[in-house]
């Protein structure tokens, strides 16, 4: 898709982006902004240090809040406040005992303020490629198969979708708000600073003229 074509169907549309200080969350920023978007993003603070959202100095061209999404009470507010039509929803937490609490509990309030807000026309939640059943199959996933990550940070992210699932059947069936989801696996790309990612890594390591360590030797990747 062109900046054109962005521009034509973003342009001064009202967008809230959950998770905009992280990786993934900056560059959604950085893309709606130059499509014209009016953006607001609710997040924890940078998650890394450098981060790509600093360094790019995308706090100065959105409305950025920094609020956690467990706290429903806060989240309705900005929703209140900025009435969006179009929310991604990217924040979530990959520490394992962190992980339930926000990426399950944290997607009910989501989609409870996309509920409550009816200026909002579309709803898309930002998953993994992780939340599939794990049957060591040579081919990749498809959106049909079964949904079961084996470790606890997949699981709660599949329970993140089948959360989006119940919403959708429960609330939205009537076409008010379409409601997605996108699986996204082995993200790569500039700016991204977190620990233990393969390719920041091995970048990390051949910068300080270190071995690359491999994590797990057994992975096939």
């Amino acid at each position: 898709m062109t900046i054109e074509e962005l521009k034509e169907f973003y342009g001064n549309k009202k967008v809230l982006i959950t998770g905009h200080t992280g990786f993934k969350g900056s560059w959604l920023t950085r893309i709606l902004t130059l499509s014209g978007a009016e953006v607001t993003g609710y997040s924890l603070t940078p998650p890394t240090d450098p981060s790509l959202f600093e360094i790019a100095g995308l706090e100065d061209t959105i409305k950025s809040v920094v609020g956690d999404i467990r706290d429903l009470e806060h989240l309705s507010r900005v929703f209140e406040e900025t009435r969006p039509e179009i929310v991604f929803h990217l924040a979530a937490q990959p520490i394992v005992r962190e992980s339930y609490e926000t990426n399950v509990m944290g997607t009910v309030n989501v989609l409870e303020c996309v509920r409550r807000t009816e200026s909002v026309r579309s709803f898309l939640n930002v998953t993994t490629d992780k939340v599939y059943e794990n049957r060591e199959w040579e081919y990749g996933y498809r959106e049909c198969d079964n949904l079961d990550g084996y470790d606890p940070y997949s699981n709660s992210k599949s329970c993140s979708e089948l959360v989006t699932h119940s919403y959708k059947k429960s609330f939205f069936e009537d076409g008010r708000c379409a409601i997605s989801t996108a699986r996204a696996g082995n993200v790569i790309g500039g700016g991204d600073f977190a620990a233990d990612r393969i390719i920041p890594d091995c970048v990390r390591a051949a910068a300080a003229g270190k071995t690359i360590i491999v994590r797990n030797p057994y992975s096939t990747r």
